[in-house]
């Protein structure tokens, strides 16, 4: 299993809110996907993020939870918990607030698995996206301004991830390519849209691809965005 996150191409996002049926599951097991990401903005709870992980449990690829709320986390039966902090939000509760709230809650465990929590900077730039809303993210930015946003996470707040975010629709590849060429330390991620093997090849030139609604729509799809 290569839990080196740095050297990830292709990740497989599940939402514990869809139907996750055992062909969904089995597809997904049997690729060659590098990380299976449980993630989802709109209903999630803790009964139903168990309920997937508990599906892939037994897998061969690192599961990784990237929760909504901190009611919804679990420790067992997975390699990372990779927290966004949205930092095109225009409330605070998105970029620090909801953290330390929840730090505020753990800190006291003496079995927290520090070592399993990654920071991430998401840049969400879709504002029809139910992501977008429910941040209040300031997605009317301009390519420098995206690009600084991105420097500011890799080199004054030093997240090991910069995740771009078009949710729901396939984003500008000149975004994401002036997003790698700027970054010196963070590892690039880009989520959105990408349902074909053109797309995943266009993003994955510059970042660590995501997929993740093509999955419930097309399976023979989804296996061409693995490239």
């Amino acid at each position: 299993m290569n839990l080196d996150f740095s050297s990830w191409k292709h990740i497989t996002k599940l939402d514990p809110d869809k139907k996750n049926t055992k062909e969904i599951i089995q597809t997904v097991l049997e690729s060659k996907t590098d990380a299976i990401m449980v993630s989802g903005t709109q209903r999630i709870t803790k009964r139903k993020v168990v309920k997937l992980i508990n599906l892939l449990k037994d897998c061969d690829k690192p599961i990784v939870l990237e929760p909504v709320k901190a009611e919804a986390v679990t420790f067992s039966n997975i390699d990372y918990i990779f927290v966004p902090s949205v930092i095109n939000s225009k409330d605070k509760w998105w970029i620090i607030e909801a953290h330390v709230n929840w730090i505020l809650k753990i800190k006291k465990r003496k079995d927290t698995p520090w070592e399993k929590i990654i920071p991430e900077a998401y840049i969400v730039l879709n504002p029809k996206s139910a992501v977008a809303k429910v941040t209040k993210a300031e997605t009317n930015l301009s390519l420098n301004q995206i690009v600084s946003y991105a420097i500011f996470a890799d080199r004054f707040v030093k997240f090991p991830i910069v995740y771009i975010e078009y949710s729901g629709t396939y984003g500008d590849p000149k975004v994401v390519k002036a997003v790698k060429e700027e970054l010196k330390n963070a590892k690039l991620f880009y989520g959105g849209g990408i349902n074909n093997r053109e797309k995943a090849e266009e993003m994955a030139k510059y970042a660590t691809i995501v997929v993740g609604n093509i999955i419930y729509e097309d399976l023979n799809k989804f296996k061409e965005t693995i490239v």
